[in-house]
């Protein structure tokens, strides 16, 4: 079975004799921090999840490197201060200073990500006709308002929100569609998005707002990946559990969340209603769990979310985590398939 039919009938809930898939999400950190241990799980284990390669016509402008310490400015304007090598930085400036949103003109919209080359890709996805693909694009309106308005501004401009933040949000979304439906057109496996809704407890906004200004958003999103015959993933960190079932029903294929901030209890409702993209609990289990604690995790989840799939042994190697621990995670993940 090939990683791209195994990840298929995980979410089809038809995974009744193949091991769990798997994919590792390593930072630059991992790599700069633990490059001997990264080699390792690499030669160790399969990972049945990527991304083509991409290539554009008029390549995004942006300035800076990404993940080394002082600005980074990205393809939309948005400037990102790094203290710290190996991640991503903060935006303290906002673009959009006004409360009326009157130089919301000064966005940069970067129309160059839609133009890049399909058969490109599509001969980058017959490199990798084993594994299962996803677009190499992510939209996430409501963390990009953020990074250009600033996250408490945007809040309070949500309560009340000026006629011309709603004329630019219309302006983003119609950009995000067409950026995932020129992905949809591509061979691969599925589209992404994404949005960090969840703090420690519960979700950021109230979830009035959220069904107002961005379920309808998702809810294209997700029309235009399965009309195009494609699966659709999204990230969410924090505690999601109040829209989870709104997603559910919007036709979410796999959700990436931090399942064990939300409690696995809470989430066995959900068991066989969608796919539970990782992860293991990178707050405490990661940083400081021995291997016996990881090995339990690994079983609630399984014990507690597997249906003939509905899982996916996922984790971050991120800025905190022990190596042994993310080896541990995916050795706990083999022994139980």
């Amino acid at each position: 079975m090939t990683s791209k039919e195994l990840v298929l009938r995980t979410l089809e809930w038809s995974n009744t004799d193949g091991r769990v898939a798997r994919q590792l999400w390593d930072l630059p950190w991992a790599s700069q921090h633990y490059p001997d241990q990264l080699r390792q799980l690499k030669n160790d284990f399969t990972w049945d999840i990527d991304s083509p390669e991409t290539v554009y016509t008029h390549p995004p402008v942006t300035r800076g490197a990404q993940y080394d310490p002082g600005e980074f400015i990205d393809e939309w304007g948005c400037v990102f201060t790094n203290i710290h090598s190996g991640v991503i930085g903060e935006v303290k400036h906002p673009i959009v200073s006004a409360d009326d949103w009157s130089d919301a003109g000064s966005v940069h919209i970067p129309e160059e990500l839609i133009d890049f080359d399909i058969e490109q890709v599509n001969r980058s996805c017959a490199d990798k006709a084993a594994l299962f693909l996803l677009s190499g694009c992510c939209p996430r309106p409501f963390e990009r308002l953020q990074f250009i308005r600033g996250t408490a501004n945007l809040y309070m401009d949500l309560m009340d929100p000026p006629p011309k933040m709603l004329a630019f949000m219309e302006r983003m979304h119609d950009f995000y569609c067409r950026l995932l439906t020129k992905w949809a057109k591509t061979n691969v496996d599925a589209l992404n998005f994404m949005d960090d809704w969840g703090a420690q407890t519960d979700l950021l906004i109230s979830p009035v707002l959220w069904e107002r200004f961005f379920q309808p958003m998702y809810r294209d999103y997700i029309e235009i990946a399965h009309s195009n015959g494609k699966k659709i993933f999204m990230h969410s960190d924090g505690n999601i559990l109040r829209i989870l079932p709104k997603l559910i029903d919007l036709g979410l294929d796999a959700i990436n969340s931090q399942i064990f901030c939300m409690g696995l209890e809470n989430l066995a409702p959900y068991r066989g209603k969608i796919t539970f993209w990782g992860e293991i609990d990178r707050q405490h289990l990661l940083p400081h769990g021995s291997a016996e604690e990881i090995r339990r995790a690994v079983e609630s989840v399984y014990h507690t979310l597997w249906a003939d799939g509905g899982c996916i042994a996922q984790c971050e190697f991120g800025p905190g985590a022990d190596p042994q621990n993310v080896y541990h995670v995916f050795s706990s993940w083999a022994a139980l398939r």
